[in-house]
């Protein structure tokens, strides 16, 4: 038997005191968590929560997110956390496909009113049965919706004391679901055994003790963040400092106020912060304490890496995973050669190789797809047999990015194959030319997409994000590119641009700029 909320009890045993969690002048300490959770199962076992019963939860990085994520699991429920920038026709899509019968959301604000659209797809949901909205105080001391709970009324009054159900380590623990951007979000089924392991693996891999102070920046509906940063500092009894919603100055001014000593973001938060013009202020103060950075979600641009270590002087280390390896697969450690532009080797009980399209094995060097064995890879897609029977194969998952390996061992993530341009028959991977972008002196970011075009089957547009202060021309833009690529890779159509569209997640949207 395994539930992943054993994790959360022990620490709460072990280090009852430990601060948990941290949200501006409000703390959790493990064992106030612990109670909070074991409320949340008690209050759900009432309204009929059974075994495996799915539970939607819609939540910023706030307190409530951890207390109702290890009360779902403790009932012996399946959490499936949401995107929170997700609108009503988007929840109503994951409720029906969850088939969920409690739905977990957070009120919002005017600006962003997640319970309005959690309420309105609620309502058109047959399955969901039970609406509890979490509203951030009680608004006349009344429920806001005619058909559901207020979240604090209906746990005040339960017993702070429950006995976790005892799932097996392959019962469905979390569903998470992928971005979407071939099609309709899918929902990757992730057992105890896979989370549990995988929050295990980051302690082991990062030396993570309970004396860590993380800043908690990506969003917990997340993989990266809700692995890496949630569990595992839960795992170890360390403690989180939250920011719900990214500032780079608010970041860094929290990595001095709190000592941060590990840090982990996605490639445009990374730029973020070397990009704010006040980030010398804070500099000094953060050096002593920052021992570790650590990259995943996108790759990081080589440019982007250098300057944070230089500026920081602390290691960072860039992985790979997805969310339907929970996510870690792949990983620079801290004890061996950090190659830079690599993601490392892979994790301990995880096998890696780069096939063709066939399923050969390609030789080291060639350029192929990424499949991944391990105690990481999920069971499936929720109600998806057709797909599964496409992304696992042989035990092996096929993660659609195209990689190479060197002689060492190291992987390399060339580019996602939806994201490969075949120009004039040549495949030409946008990651490299961003690479060789990205380095100019005037290049603060940048984005590569191939478009339709008659002659050439597709051309190379890059969408250019100058640094302030600086202005560039697409025509020198364009010199530069030709004298540091071969002729083909050369984009033809620079553009320079205000802003890059950005997920929820940090993640650069370029299906929005095809």
């Amino acid at each position: 038997m395994l539930n992943l909320s054993i994790g959360l009890e022990e620490s709460a045993q072990r280090y009852p005191n430990n601060i948990a969690f941290t949200l501006g002048q409000q703390q959790l300490s493990y064992q106030q968590l612990n109670k909070l959770a074991n409320q949340t199962a008690n209050s759900l076992v009432k309204l009929g929560l059974k075994k495996g019963d799915r539970v939607a939860l819609t939540c910023p990085n706030i307190l409530f997110f951890p207390v109702i994520y290890y009360g779902i699991l403790k009932a012996g429920g399946t959490v499936a956390p949401l995107n929170t920038l997700l609108k009503q026709t988007e929840i109503a899509y994951h409720l029906r496909d969850l088939e969920a019968r409690f739905y977990f959301c957070f009120h919002g604000s005017n600006d962003l009113p997640m319970s309005k659209f959690g309420y309105d797809a609620f309502l058109n949901t047959e399955s969901c049965e039970h609406f509890i909205e979490i509203s951030p105080q009680l608004i006349d001391g009344k429920k806001q919706h005619e058909k559901g709970y207020n979240f604090e009324d209906l746990v005040t009054a339960e017993d702070t004391n429950f006995e976790s159900y005892p799932t097996e380590a392959d019962d469905i623990a979390i569903i998470l679901y992928t971005s979407g951007t071939t099609g309709q979000a899918k929902g990757a089924q992730l057992t105890h055994f896979n989370m549990f392991y995988n929050a295990k693996t980051c302690i082991e891999l990062f030396e993570m003790t309970s004396n860590e102070k993380e800043l908690v920046i990506l969003p917990l509906f997340h993989s990266f963040g809700q692995t890496v940063l949630m569990n595992a500092t839960i795992l170890i009894a360390s403690t989180a400092i939250l920011l719900p919603k990214f500032s780079p100055k608010e970041a860094l001014k929290l990595m001095v106020e709190h000592q941060i000593t590990i840090f982990a973001g996605v490639p445009t938060i990374y730029w973020a912060l070397l990009n704010h013009p006040e980030i010398d202020q804070y500099t000094n103060n953060i050096k002593p304490h920052l021992r570790l950075a650590v990259s995943g979600g996108a790759a990081l641009p080589v440019q982007i890496l250098k300057d944070f270590k230089t500026k920081f002087e602390a290691p960072i280390l860039e992985g790979y995973g997805l969310s339907e390896t929970s996510p870690i697969a792949c990983f620079n450690h801290l004890h061996k050669p950090n190659k830079v532009g690599s993601i490392g080797t892979p994790v301990w009980g995880v096998s890696m190789q780069i096939n063709d399209k066939t399923g050969k094995e390609l030789p080291n060097g060639e350029v192929g797809e990424v499949v991944i064995k391990g105690h990481n890879i999920m069971q499936g897609y929720l109600n998806r047999p057709e797909e599964n029977e496409i992304a696992i194969r042989n035990g092996w998952f096929y993660t659609g990015d195209l990689g190479k390996k060197d002689d060492d061992n190291y992987f390399y993530i060339v580019d996602r194959s939806k994201d490969m341009i075949i120009k004039d028959g040549f495949n030409v991977y946008p990651r490299e030319i961003e690479e060789c972008i990205i380095k100019h002196e005037s290049v603060s970011l940048v984005a590569v997409i191939g478009v339709p075009n008659e002659k050439h089957g597709e051309e190379i547009k890059a969408l250019v994000l100058l640094k302030e202060k600086t202005n560039s021309t697409p025509a020198q833009l364009g010199t530069y590119c030709r004298k540091n690529l071969a002729n083909y890779k050369v984009p033809r159509i620079i553009e320079i641009v205000e802003s890059l569209p950005i997920s929820a997640t940090g993640k650069i949207l370029k299906r929005k700029l095809k």
